[in-house]
């Protein structure tokens, strides 16, 4: 009981961790620069330039939006293309392991699936962190790049993928579990030691029982 709970927990945690993973692709700022300075006490900020996965966008202080969507696929940077796959790929993984998982929970096929997608998309993810993180040390040397920061979407993201991998964790040890169970050991159990300690007076009876037909012959003497 306790390993089926165990279980359908870990797919739980799947199913949720591949929805964080599922609405990133959709959400924008996955970086962000922003333009301005100080204006007396408080931060004046005049402009902010953000992209996401299909798209570059400018925002300035009235909240006006001018975006520029990515071109036809083979104009689109490498790195943007390498993350849209990579992230494609583990949903997709990770559809055919949930899938499998409901055809039965001791599949290790599901869970082989499960963590191929969950790397598939943290491969994804630190190489769109490494790009932002490049762009903001370029930045400190030459003061005329924009500096960018990472956005809310990769830490969502981040943090889909933490679920990921306790679910396969937990779903990945109870099926092997369930496909090697425990063998009984080969020496004598505690158990069996302690009646043989308890029970030494019935024990050598039984081995110095006398069996019937002598029994006969000392009567008959």
């Amino acid at each position: 009981m306790w390993r089926r709970t165990i279980q359908i927990l870990g797919l739980l945690l799947c199913i949720l961790g591949w929805a964080f993973v599922g609405c990133t692709l959709a959400m924008d700022h996955w970086r962000v620069a922003q333009l301005g300075g100080r204006g007396g006490s408080s931060v004046v900020v005049t402009a902010w330039y953000w992209s996401d996965l299909w798209k570059d966008c400018y925002e300035d202080s009235t909240a006006v939006v001018n975006c520029v969507d990515f071109g036809v696929l083979w104009t689109v940077k490498s790195y943007i293309q390498g993350v849209r796959g990579l992230l494609l790929t583990g949903l997709c993984l990770g559809l055919a392991g949930t899938v499998l998982s409901f055809f039965g929970m001791e599949l290790m096929a599901a869970c082989a699936f499960q963590l191929l997608g969950c790397t598939s998309d943290v491969a994804g993810y630190c190489l769109y962190i490494n790009k932002v993180t490049s762009a903001f040390l370029h930045s400190k040397a030459d003061p005329s790049k924009l500096s960018y920061e990472v956005g809310p979407p990769l830490y969502l993201g981040l943090v889909g993928s933490l679920l990921l991998s306790l679910g396969c964790t937990l779903h990945c040890a109870t099926a092997c579990r369930a496909i090697h169970p425990e063998r009984p050991a080969p020496f004598p159990s505690i158990r069996q030691d302690e009646e043989r300690n308890v029970f030494p007076e019935k024990m050598h009876m039984h081995r110095l029982r006398i069996p019937s037909y002598k029994l006969a012959e000392v009567v008959t003497v």
